[in-house]
């Protein structure tokens, strides 16, 4: 027996495409799950560092927070675009993030804040973050 199936001619990628447009708006003007708070990281490490490079296109040096708790590290940064009429013409679609991003990670061991070095250029900041060599003080209980 022939399998029939209705044709619609609708029903295509583009019919898919504006579908997701109509329903989910937001997913297009850069304030999706997957972009919104978050930015390119990288994370690596020798004997005595660690040493991270985070991509913060758009920001300036002084909307840069990156915090140190222990080994808890917390980078933010705000960003902002202006949405503005030139000649005459309205923007009607715009792709640049707007607002405040960040990341927060932990490390292996922890990290010395005294020691740590922050650098920003062209749109990336540069952390190297020494390695703390003593032990955090730590409480021994008595077992009984």
């Amino acid at each position: 027996m022939a399998n029939i199936s209705l044709y619609e001619p609708f029903n295509s990628r583009m019919n898919r495409f504006l579908s997701n447009f109509v329903n989910h708006p937001g997913i297009f003007d850069g304030h999706d799950d997957l972009t919104a708070n978050t930015f390119k990281l990288d994370v690596s490490e020798d004997d005595k560092n660690y040493f991270i490079r985070a991509d913060l296109p758009g920001a300036k040096k002084e909307d840069i927070r990156v915090s140190v708790d222990g080994n808890q590290i917390t980078i933010s940064a705000e960003t902002s675009s202006q949405k503005e009429e030139k000649n005459g013409r309205n923007v009607i679609h715009c792709e640049r993030y707007e607002g405040k991003v960040f990341r927060s990670f932990t490390l292996d061991a922890n990290v010395d804040e005294a020691k740590s070095i922050a650098k920003f250029t062209d749109g990336v900041l540069e952390l190297t973050l020494p390695k703390q060599t003593e032990l955090a003080s730590s409480k021994q209980i008595k077992v009984q």
